[in-house]
């Protein structure tokens, strides 16, 4: 099984770990395609901060982040697990995973890069400001520049086993899986379930949706679970406590939740 994941707006900085080594990172397909982002980005954020800012959607309070961009180079690298930080992976805990359900997360996550393209959790990588929605001056839409080199690299990555979909929107676009791939490919919506005037509500929710995904990873990883098929994987899920309706659309999941924490 591979996991898509999405990154994190913020990243986790600092520590005393090597510089990047570009040619160290999985997905070695990707190489050359992430040293043209990196040597673009880099130049940017080198150049008129303003315009890096502008086209890194940046306001005044994150200015730091040019900075941090414009010395990647030789900034600290760290792994990737450690570097996203936010509420999918503050609720995925992989700091605290058994060795056994971290080595299948090294095996199995793969998150998605608007600067790496997708990198592995163990991947070492400097923290960095570039979502996959910046157009950058001389390559345009990272969305469109990633469809290419993913192409390539990405039905190997998947194998022939099952694809469990849990990135966003914006970096769903910089590949999509075809073919039998995509028959194998689940995806997952978390509907808040509420009673209004005895009437059941379902309505999404953004902020629980990253921490319910969160800890549906967590709790495959743990279990050590590895499902073949949409409907295996949603067996799992309701083994382990969750409550999941298989939709009509092929490879759709909608997990339930009755409240917000």
């Amino acid at each position: 099984m591979l996991v898509l994941l999405p990154p994190s707006e913020g990243k986790a900085s600092g520590g005393e770990g090597p510089a990047l080594d570009l040619d160290a990172l999985a997905l070695p397909g990707l190489t050359e395609a992430r040293r043209t982002v990196l040597g673009e980005l880099v130049e940017l954020c080198r150049g008129d901060e303003e315009k890096a800012l502008d086209v890194l959607g940046l306001g005044e309070r994150l200015r730091g982040e040019v900075a941090k961009n414009a010395a990647l180079e030789t900034a600290p690298a760290l792994p990737a697990g450690e570097v996203y930080t936010g509420v999918l992976y503050d609720a995925l805990g992989l700091g605290d995973l058994g060795p056994r359900a971290l080595g299948l997360a090294r095996e199995s996550l793969l998150v998605f890069s608007g600067l790496w393209g997708a990198v592995r959790i163990g991947d070492r990588i400097p923290s960095y400001r570039c979502p996959m929605g910046v157009k950058l001056p001389a390559l345009g839409a990272l969305a469109a520049f990633w469809r290419g080199p993913m192409a390539q690299v990405m039905p190997e990555a998947a194998g022939d086993g099952l694809v469990l979909d849990l990135r966003s929107s914006a970096y769903a676009a910089a590949w999509k899986p075809k073919g039998d791939l995509a028959r194998r490919t689940a995806s997952v919506r978390v509907l808040q379930v509420r009673m209004v005037d005895g009437v059941e509500r379902r309505s999404v929710v953004s902020h629980f949706n990253k921490a319910t995904k969160g800890r549906l990873v967590r709790a495959l990883l743990e279990a050590d679970a590895r499902p073949a098929t949409c409907a295996e994987l949603a067996d799992v899920w309701r083994d382990l406590g969750f409550t999941v309706e298989q939709q009509a659309k092929p490879g759709q999941l909608d997990v339930l939740v009755s409240d917000v924490h």
